[in-house]
Parts: structure tokens; C-alpha cells; sequence
């Protein structure tokens, strides 16, 4: 791994451009075997946001609540899950001192870029790929609220935004629709968007391999430890195949020991704990093992 210097303090744009429309055809390249999943996993963040298990301003302006109450284990599971990645994120982030980029594989409606931004913690730039149609969902909904498209329109510093019905991309942010088992188009689309191989680079991908076959996931692992000058991993339950596929390293913790080294001051501060009885704490521990398991090359 090389060396990361500091970054130059980040700029602020006070221009106002807007949004600014093309037409595009719509692209049949998504799979309704990996949507479903996408959809259920932001309704259960929906609803454990709702009770207060942490607070996300943005992810009601991505999906409805749903009537369906989320059991306590899948809700404290969740917590584990989102706070689990952000510790990380943010320690990749402090690392490069934000001279970076975060490419999110596979993001679905993902509200980690507004999250960073609260947090003035943002990288050079942050982002997100799946496929068109839940991209354009996405784009529907930054289009029509203010919470969503405020942050990226005071980061950017042209005059005009050019959006199309499945990309958008602004200085610091951009969506880009693309197959992930199209290992040309994808790097087409992010060239596009200026995606820069020489700087730090964290990928997430937290669930999407599971939805590839074996050789389309290897593909994808495999360009992505060849693209780029320093890169670093988020995954479930990848190991191995990281290893194979051209990474220098990689090593795996499971969810029950992410949660219990969880920083105490989060887990007190939302109460956690307290907001819904657990009379089992063996189906926690089934939940939280089942949800995710970390791969990532040694980096720390």
C-alpha cells in the first residue's frame, strides 16, 4: 500500500446551478431478483430509523415506511450493519485526510453521501452505481426534493447540471446506471464522470456479489484490485475469493464482533439497547452473523 498524504481543505461552491434534464432511453438491463432485495433491505433501515435506532433525515425522501413492524433482531442487526460500514468508511476517509474517492457498488438507495456531507467528512468524490432502473428512481427522487439536491448543488461549481435519466454527475457526487457484469461499460461510465485511478480509492460492495456468478463476480474483484493505484475493499463474505482474484490481502471479522467493539457512546447514545425487548439474545447473534461477514485488505 503507498502512502497517503494530506488533502487540501475542500471548497465549497456558493454558485446555484440546476438541474438540467436530457432524454435517454430506458435500459432493460435491470433483474428484479436483485431490486426486490434492494427494496427490502431500505425498508428495513426505514422503519429501524423510525423508532430511533439512529437518525437519517434523508432516507424517508427514498422510500415509504412500511405498516410491517421489523422485528427486534432484524432492527438492532441493521444497526450493527450501517454503523458497522460507516466506522469504516470514516476511518478510510481520516486516513486519506478526504483526498479520495468512494466508488459505492451496487449502492441502491444508499444515503451514506448526504450522511458524510452532514458530517463535513465527504471524499473528493463519492460514487454510486446499480443498475438503470433503480438508478433512475433514485434521480427521480433527488429531482423532487430539496434535502437531496441541495448538498449537491452547493458542491457544484459549474453553471449548469446535466442529468440524464439514468446518470447524473456533479463535482463531488454522481449516480451512474450500469450493469456491474459490464466491466467495460462500467469503466466507460466512470471515466466519464472523472473517476480518478490514482487516488485512494475505497469500493463498497456490500451485498452485490452475491446476485453475480462466480467468474461475473471474480471479473468484477479482479479489475477493481488492477484499476487503481491503492484501493480497499468492503464486502461480505468474500475472503477468499478477494485473495484470488489479485488483492494483496484481506481479512474478515464477523458482525457479533463488530457490534460488540461498536464505540459504546453510539450504541448508549440512540439507546439502543433499550428501544425494543430482546428476550433472545441468541436470534441477535443468528441476525448479526447472518447479515455480514467483512473482507478487506490490511490497510489500517
Amino acid at each position: 500500500m503507498q502512502p497517503f498524504a494530506p488533502s487540501m481543505p475542500m471548497a465549497t461552491s456558493l454558485r446555484r446551478p440546476s438541474f438540467t434534464a436530457c432524454s435517454s432511453s430506458l435500459l432493460d438491463a435491470d433483474d428484479e431478483g436483485v431490486r426486490g432485495p434492494c427494496e427490502d433491505a431500505t425498508l428495513c433501515k426505514r422503519f429501524a430509523v423510525s423508532i430511533g435506532y439512529w437518525q437519517d433525515p434523508c432516507i424517508p425522501h427514498l422510500v415509504r415506511l412500511s405498516k410491517a413492524r421489523k422485528a427486534p433482531e432484524i432492527n438492532r442487526g441493521y444497526f450493527a450493519h450501517v454503523h458497522s460500514v460507516s466506522q469504516l468508511i470514516k476511518a478510510f476517509l481520516r486516513k486519506t485526510g478526504c483526498s479520495c474517492q468512494i466508488l459505492n457498488l451496487g449502492a441502491g438507495m444508499d444515503t451514506t453521501f448526504w450522511r458524510l456531507k452532514d458530517e463535513d467528512l465527504l471524499p473528493s468524490k463519492y460514487f454510486e452505481i446499480d443498475f438503470p432502473m433503480i438508478v433512475m428512481r433514485n434521480l427521480h427522487s433527488i429531482k423532487l426534493k430539496p434535502l437531496l439536491s441541495k448538498p449537491i448543488l452547493d458542491l457544484h461549481s459549474e453553471d449548469t447540471l446535466q442529468m440524464d435519466g439514468h446518470t447524473l454527475d456533479s463535482t463531488r457526487y454522481a449516480i451512474i446506471g450500469a450493469d456491474l457484469r459490464d466491466i467495460p461499460e462500467l469503466e466507460e461510465k466512470l471515466k466519464k464522470c472523472n473517476m480518478n485511478t490514482q487516488l485512494p480509492t475505497l469500493l463498497v460492495a456490500e451485498c452485490v456479489l452475491v446476485y453475480m456468478t462466480p467468474e461475473q463476480s471474480a471479473n468484477l474483484l479482479k479489475w477493481a484490485a488492477n484499476s487503481f493505484e491503492t484501493a480497499m475493499l468492503i464486502n461480505y463474505k468474500q475472503k477468499e475469493r478477494l485473495l484470488s482474484s489479485g488483492w494483496e490481502s484481506a481479512s474478515a471479522v464477523d458482525m457479533v464482533e463488530l457490534y460488540s467493539k461498536l464505540p459504546r457512546a453510539e450504541v448508549s447514545r440512540y439507546g439502543i439497547e433499550s428501544l425494543e425487548f430482546l428476550d433472545e439474545m441468541e436470534l441477535l447473534d443468528l441476525e448479526i452473523t447472518f447479515l455480514a461477514t467483512f473482507s478487506l485488505p490490511s490497510f489500517f
